[in-house]
């Protein structure tokens, strides 16, 4: 039920609608809400098996982190674009992807390619290929401290 809640806030958040003057928008929304909460229920994501990794609420601290790589690597992209000499030096790493849960290892790909100059290319085990627009970008994935931030919101489902 909670996650329910959570789904209808969100909605709320997003939809901009606080009023009910439009009461068809809102029963759209919790029509929606509660579709995707039995589509959730039923498909098992609320029952998974003992010892099963999570991403839990921790999550939302791992967001201005985020938020910070994207306007640093934004601005490195900036500098690069607006260099008349372009200094791009593309090139294909491989980066180690520590987490255990698979939601985890895809929230950890999902940061590289969110973050401007990076791209996720490939992600087999605990390795992710990542294609980086120059040295610097490539270096700041290398020294894992985003990994090791999405490492740390990993939990155990009891």
């Amino acid at each position: 039920m909670l996650r329910l809640l959570v789904l209808a806030i969100a909605w709320l958040l997003l939809s901009g609608e606080y009023t009910l003057h439009e009461p068809l928008i809102a029963a759209f929304g919790l029509l929606s809400c509660v579709s995707v909460w039995w589509l959730w229920r039923r498909m098992g994501a609320e029952s998974g098996p003992q010892g099963e990794r999570t991403l839990g609420l921790k999550v939302l601290t791992y967001l201005p982190y985020l938020v910070i790589e994207i306007v640093k690597s934004n601005l490195t992209v900036a500098g690069i674009i607006l260099n008349p000499k372009l200094p791009i030096a593309p090139r294909v790493i491989k980066v180690r992807a520590s987490q255990r849960g698979e939601a985890a290892r895809v929230l950890y790909a999902n940061s590289i390619t969110l973050t401007p100059g990076t791209l996720s290319c490939e992600m087999k085990d605990d390795t992710i290929w990542v294609h980086a627009l120059d040295e610097a970008l490539a270096e700041s994935l290398r020294d894992g401290e985003m990994d090791r931030r999405v490492s740390a919101l990993e939990q155990e489902r009891t």
